[in-house]
């Protein structure tokens, strides 16, 4: 009896594996596609090349078709995570842009002073006893300071006059400013947060970035309120 030059080798290779080598298909109108074209391709093969005295068995047969399903379920899940990826990317830049020309309250460290007013956050991680913020002109010299008592966790928002500790109406302005809290002398996490306008917003390989009047760049993340 005549056998097929196909080797033993040949049996025990697995379908996903010869599915990686050319299934000679030219074109395929889609991944899925290809591959079931390549499945059944290698499936005849298999089949018109086996050794009749020792032919593949049920067990085997159904874990080719196993693997090529499990194949085809991640190309589509793929697939569909691209697609859903593409769609929430798109609805992010349009709800971002709706913040241009809004005042948002982002982290950041900046007070603008104008109008004899400058409007700053806190964000603490728990209540405090005792909460100080100091304030600082264009070259880091304390112009300021405010001590605001106890202060209830989360966000809550701050005003600062324009003065300095000796009552003088200073310059408008950018100014910096920095916290501290603490509860019974324990030190509490304070995050600050700056007040500004949305300028613009960009979207590159770090993601979607909101561009602020005073030229900080932060993530949607990072805005805590919008006015």
């Amino acid at each position: 009896m005549t056998v097929s030059s196909a080797t033993a080798t040949d049996y025990g290779t697995t379908m996903a594996d010869k599915l990686n080598g050319s299934s000679g298909k030219s074109t395929a109108t889609t991944e899925a596609d290809d591959l079931q074209d390549r499945f059944l391709s290698v499936l005849m093969a298999q089949l018109q090349n086996q050794d009749p005295m020792n032919p593949m068995d049920n067990a085997e047969m159904t874990s080719q078709l196993a693997q090529i399903s499990t194949v085809q379920g991640i190309t589509t899940l793929n697939s569909t995570m691209d697609t859903m990826a593409a769609a929430f990317s798109s609805g992010q830049m349009v709800q971002a842009a709706n913040l241009i020309g809004h005042q948002v309250m982002a982290e950041g460290k900046t007070l603008t002073l104008s109008g004899g007013q400058a409007i700053g956050g806190i964000n603490l991680a728990s209540a405090a006893d005792a909460v100080t913020v100091k304030v600082f002109d264009s070259t880091g010299t304390q112009v300021d300071t405010l001590e605001l008592g106890n202060t209830s966790a989360g966000m809550s928002n701050f005003s600062w006059d324009g003065t300095d500790a000796n009552g003088n109406a200073l310059a408008e302005g950018a100014y910096t400013f920095t916290v501290a809290a603490s509860k019974e002398g324990s030190e509490v996490k304070a995050t600050q947060y700056a007040l500004s306008q949305v300028a613009s917003v960009v979207s590159g390989t770090s993601g979607l970035q909101v561009q602020l009047l005073t030229g900080a760049s932060v993530t949607l993340s990072q805005i805590q309120t919008v006015f």
